[in-house]
């Protein structure tokens, strides 16, 4: 069987080295998983043409959303995020799903971080929306969203109606507003919430979603502060698990082993050279 992440661009791709790492330890030794370099315009060609061996799909943005027309089935998560990571072929169908939301929650859980009773989110991309989500999983109903442009974050506006998360839009110069939370989630590209880092410092706990280079500022400031900090590893894991699981049909998925192979795959990144 095989399954691929597809994306432009693809080739930081981190999920290639998780989803392998789950097929060596679950025996699926005829499995194959690659990276594939994919834009908007290709996605309803790539989709269309592949046949009756492949198991699955990973999408990254842009083609979360631009793919739920190509669908037969999209779960009412996706529908309420607004965008599918996850496309599973089965029966001959197309059915879309989101794990973003389950990496969230399962990464915070993992970290020891409590539901929070208040929370804000940095950005408003379709991470974002993921986030809304899975701060409505843990049990808020009204959530701060931190943007540049409010314009720009309109279908995120949008999920969180669809959700039921009463949204407050505020910009970054108000950002000092809106931290006596106990939550944090930030994402923002990487180096993009630097300037914001001596603001941040002193919340309880923060979610950043980038995973490389690490610690992020915001995240060393966090932690040098007292708070607790996950970063975007676990999410990415968590979420690649979950896909695991609906591709392959296991739940017997080998986290630690997937957990492994993306950080020495990070760690040669980072060698000199690299």
């Amino acid at each position: 069987m095989r399954a691929a992440v597809l994306g432009s661009p693809i080739s930081h791709s981190l999920s290639p080295h998780l989803h392998r790492a789950a097929y060596e330890g679950l025996g699926l030794r005829d499995w194959r998983y690659e990276a594939i370099e994919c834009d908007e315009a290709g996605l309803p060609g790539l989709v269309g043409g592949l046949g009756p061996g492949w198991a699955g799909l990973s999408l990254t943005m842009p083609l979360k959303r631009a793919v739920l027309p190509l669908l037969d089935e999209v779960s009412d998560l996706a529908v309420e995020v607004g965008g599918a990571n996850t496309v599973i072929f089965e029966d001959g169908a197309r059915r879309g799903d989101n794990t973003d939301v389950h990496g969230i929650v399962r990464a915070l859980a993992e970290a020891g971080v409590a539901p929070p009773r208040a929370a804000t989110v940095l950005g408003g991309g379709a991470t974002a929306a993921s986030a809304l989500a899975a701060l409505r999983e843990l049990g808020l109903t009204e959530v701060t969203l931190v943007v540049r442009d409010p314009a720009r974050a309109r279908e995120t506006a949008a999920a969180a109606e669809r959700l039921g998360v009463a949204l407050s839009t505020l910009t970054f110069d108000k950002l000092g507003t809106a931290l006596e939370v106990d939550l944090v989630v930030s994402t923002l590209p990487s180096g993009a919430a630097d300037g914001f880092a001596g603001l941040v410092a002193g919340v309880p706990a923060l979610l950043d979603v980038i995973y490389a280079p690490w610690p992020t500022r915001l995240a060393a400031a966090v932690s040098a502060g007292g708070g607790v900090v996950v970063g975007g590893l676990p999410m990415l894991l968590h979420q690649a698990v979950r896909q695991v699981e609906l591709m392959t049909g296991r739940t017997d998925v080998p986290v630690e082993a997937m957990r492994a192979a993306a950080k020495a795959e990070i760690v040669r990144r980072a060698a000199p050279g690299n």
